[in-house]
């Protein structure tokens, strides 16, 4: 990539995960009651035909690796397991009380945390509290994160018994200075030893969490790394940039950005493990994320069908995700919501109502400008009618553009914009410049992590 680019545009900048941003929610003129009634309504639109998500937060882990930016609780005592899982039940059942028709369930989503810190005998009460009285979709699929380090057999078998096919290993790098400043411990055979397992108990699909700009990675450690992980022929890789936020997540502060690689080293290191995943035969898929051709997400992003939500890149699309646990995010398209972020507080709040503190009901301006960032994140297309969808923000929007395209990012024609190959790497910068509640409030310190 052209360096000048690169340090151009590398500036804080959200991954979109979601349009508005967390940070730009108007959460004064959110109202439960409304976060209801929109909840509803997209039941009532999907359910029949696309079905729904279910994401459940899982947070717990025994150990804090220092550079997790998830909203974690870390302890070793597994007497917490059973009550989270009581009040995860109990705010399904909220949930149902308020959809009132049968869910048909197309996605199910393990986060964390550490999903496998729980005992499978829990994962599965939790699994069949889920899917009781429910429909599921013909084309469902249910997936979960799992630490290298401790997924045994046990979870594996309960798991793929329940209807799972995929799970995702976060391996980050092999590197043992990399793994020891991180607090991240697994082996080479660790990884081999629950990939070979999941395989021959008939697991359909094996991701691998790798990142890129690590404290002490160098470029020969990540290259020993790509080597190990494209012997093991995981069908999806994610390799993400290392998001430092230490004023949101003070285990950060454990390492100093001394110990980071600058932002030309770090450009290298991505540089050089894309150059690798390539080579591998791994296609690039939207924005961080690269899978074998045979894989879902391969055929979902040639045939035009990829989609992104909270929980990252995906072939399945829902209208309706309800998030469930601690920090969980629901959406609706309509609106968003997100639940309390402590345990405690959280397992109180479920026992009277719904446990959300905060969200988003989204306004016209909004819903026209998700819809282009959600087909630029996943597409590098989008395509708009001023007449059907008149929108001064989108307009302001392709008026910031103009500089992309002087930078060969992107080609802008009357009715249609398009990624360039080039562009591909910038993706959050494109998005940004349609971000018309960032470019309205321009945040006073710095609330996202670098683009780069």
């Amino acid at each position: 990539m052209d360096q000048h680019l690169a340090q151009k545009y590398n500036v804080a900048a959200p991954r979109y995960t979601s349009y508005p941003t967390v940070p730009y929610w108007d959460n004064e003129l959110f109202d439960l009651a409304d976060w209801k009634s929109a909840l509803k309504k997209s039941f009532s639109e999907s359910n029949s035909k696309d079905g729904i998500s279910l994401y459940i937060h899982l947070p717990y882990c025994e150990n804090l690796c220092t550079y997790c930016g998830c909203n974690t609780r870390i302890t070793k005592n597994h007497r917490v397991e059973e009550p989270y899982i009581n009040a995860v039940l109990q705010e399904w059942e909220r949930y149902r009380a308020i959809l009132g028709d049968i869910p048909v369930i197309k996605e199910i989503h393990l986060g964390g945390g550490t999903p496998t810190f729980f005992s499978a005998f829990n994962l599965q009460k939790l699994i069949e509290g889920l899917l009781q009285d429910t429909h599921i979709h013909p084309d469902a699929e249910f997936s979960f994160e799992a630490h290298p380090g401790n997924t045994t057999v046990d979870h594996l078998q309960t798991l793929y018994d329940l209807g799972f096919r995929r799970l995702s290993l976060g391996i980050q790098d092999f590197d043992p200075k990399v793994q020891l400043i991180i607090n991240r411990h697994q082996t080479y055979e660790q990884v081999r030893l629950v990939t070979q397992l999941a395989r021959q108990i008939g697991y359909t699909s094996i991701n691998y969490d790798l990142i890129y700009g690590l404290p002490l990675q160098t470029l020969d450690g990540l290259i020993d790394t790509m080597n190990q992980v494209a012997s093991l022929q995981p069908d999806r890789i994610a390799f993400y940039s290392y998001a430092h936020v230490p004023w949101i997540k003070p285990g950060q502060r454990l390492f100093t950005e001394k110990d980071l690689p600058d932002s030309k080293a770090k450009n290298n290191l991505y540089e050089i493990g894309r150059s690798l995943l390539l080579h591998y035969g791994y296609n690039e898929i939207g924005m961080d994320h690269f899978a074998l051709p045979g894989d879902a997400l391969s055929h979902a992003e040639f045939s035009g069908n990829l989609y992104r939500n909270f929980m990252g890149y995906t072939h399945q699309h829902t209208q309706l995700l309800i998030g469930l646990g601690v920090s969980a995010i629901s959406d609706s398209w309509y609106a968003f919501a997100q639940n309390v972020k402590t345990v405690e507080e959280y397992v109180d709040l479920v026992k009277h109502d719904l446990p959300i503190v905060k969200g988003h009901i989204l306004t016209a301006d909004d819903l026209v400008l998700r819809k282009h960032i959600t087909n630029i994140m996943c597409k590098g297309y989008t395509s708009w009618n001023q007449q059907l969808e008149p929108c001064e923000a989108l307009l302001d929007g392709l008026e910031r553009l103009k500089a992309l395209e002087e930078d060969g990012l992107v080609e802008i024609n009357p009715w249609n914009l398009k990624v360039t190959p080039l562009g591909k790497r910038f993706l959050r910068n494109i998005c940004m410049a349609l971000d018309a509640r960032l470019w309205a409030k321009q945040p006073q310190s710095q609330l996202f992590s670098m683009a780069i």
